[in-house]
């Protein structure tokens, strides 16, 4: 049965990515350009996260840092590992308009959870674990829009780790698990138009962060 639940989340990730890549294959082949040309190294980043009932994939992104330096998983503001043109694409979002391959290929979806490394996945709060992973992971969702200024959060925070596991985990496991129980095709469309409107307008989206609890 949830086979059939899921049928038209998928023909309409499929129909939307499909035309999305046709679409905007010049701006995705400008990016990589541009990423290249800043900086050496590949123009995609490729990184395990865990999807649609805990299975590991790789997820895509347009590379924002440089090539070969090593961290946390996380990235605050100010991060000296980001590229110059990777701070405009993590602004504007456009590192992860290839994941929209992610989508087509059956990964991910449009909206959805977004996918965690492990690592992150183990910390979420036990009894919503399973019931985030029971959808495909997405671009955006609802926690995306409230904490559109999650860099700047970590870049004040005096452990950014800490902080991400304690504080900010914990708010989007919530949010994640809000979203599996109210999903909707409508409720879907709302989300992304909110996502717009938080990259064109982040104070306004990051005033709506309740980054308390």
């Amino acid at each position: 049965m949830s086979g059939w639940r899921e049928l038209p989340f998928r023909v309409r990730d499929v129909l939307v990515s499909g035309a999305a890549l046709v679409v905007l294959w010049p701006v995705l082949a400008t990016i990589a350009l541009a990423v290249k040309c800043d900086s050496p190294g590949p123009a995609l980043f490729k990184q395990r996260r865990v999807g649609l009932r805990g299975r590991t994939f790789e997820i895509h992104k347009f590379r924002t840092m440089r090539a070969g330096g090593t961290g946390l998983a996380i990235t605050a503001d100010g991060d000296p590992r980001v590229t110059r043109v990777g701070r405009f694409l993590r602004a504007s979002k456009l590192d992860e308009l290839i994941q929209l391959w992610d989508v087509l290929r059956g990964e991910m979806s449009l909206v959805g959870p977004r996918p965690e490394v492990p690592r992150y996945v183990a910390e979420w709060p036990s009894h919503l674990r399973e019931e985030i992973l029971s959808v495909r992971p997405g671009i955006t969702d609802p926690a995306t829009v409230l904490l559109r200024s999650e860099s700047e959060l970590l870049a004040m925070a005096d452990d950014p780790e800490r902080f991400y596991v304690d504080v900010l985990l914990p708010q989007k496991a919530h949010q994640y698990a809000q979203y599996v129980r109210s999903r909707s095709l409508a409720g879907d469309i709302r989300i992304v138009l909110e996502t717009i409107v938080a990259i064109v307008r982040p104070t306004a989206a990051a005033s709506g962060a309740d980054v308390g609890h």
